[in-house]
């Protein structure tokens, strides 16, 4: 017979704290963190592309890119001249706040974070568990494809509740698919009533320029604070 050994220690716990220390070396710095989260394939590096070509010549960017073993969407980022720092999590299927402060060391020792504006943080492809673990974020921001159908708010609802900003993506191909485009968005609005949602396509530029401008609101809402 197994025997389970309590150790006492609740993981979530533990990465809380991390993540508020986290936060906390953030408003120190002057810098806005928002935490992207998606299952696989929903498009988080095709639109941080977009996203850093329109803003990278506004704003001092850096990138804390989460994968599980390849550093191929890091490649794909660093082509647009801004830092970008690479966490392999290994059979992790999340980034946790451990992680992010080792990537924020690494950033640390490449430039002074003081003069950033803001820190991306691409999560790992999972529809469950980022959105569980803390990094430090100011906001979360989850995206959900098109091409996933429209009951997957329902079915996995833990990171459209925890979302502060939800980005529907690949609008392109909604003529292509039966999918109802009101329906996705009723079923977001079923476990997350109030979280703003944009519909955009980075492959077309439909809809970019609001989720730009959301961007640049949550910087405002930073500057301002005392």
């Amino acid at each position: 017979m197994h025997q389970v050994l309590d150790m006492g220690i609740n993981l979530l716990h533990v990465n809380q704290h991390q993540a508020d220390h986290n936060r906390e070396h953030f408003d120190s710095w002057g810098v806005t963190c928002l935490n992207l989260m998606s299952g696989p394939g929903a498009g988080k590096t095709s639109l941080l592309e977009k996203t850093l070509a329109a803003l990278a010549d506004q704003l001092r960017l850096a990138v804390i890119e989460g994968d599980m073993t390849t550093q191929l969407d890091a490649e794909r980022l660093r082509r647009y001249g801004i830092p970008v720092i690479a966490i392999n999590t290994g059979r992790a299927c999340h980034l946790d706040a451990a992680m992010v402060a080792g990537g924020l060391h690494q950033l640390e020792a490449l430039l002074d974070v003081r003069q950033l504006d803001l820190i991306l943080v691409e999560n790992v492809g999972n529809l469950v568990c980022p959105a569980e673990f803390e990094v430090g974020e100011h906001a979360k921001v989850a995206l959900l494809s098109v091409t996933e159908g429209e009951d997957k708010p329902l079915k996995y609802p833990i990171m459209f509740r925890e979302a502060d900003c939800l980005l529907i993506t690949k609008v392109d191909l909604v003529p292509v698919l039966e999918i109802d485009l009101e329906r996705m968005q009723a079923n977001i609005r079923q476990v997350n009533p109030t979280v703003p949602i944009f519909c955009l396509s980075a492959k077309t530029g439909v809809g970019l320029d609001a989720w730009l401008n959301w961007i640049r609101e949550q910087l405002s809402l930073r500057s301002c604070r005392p």
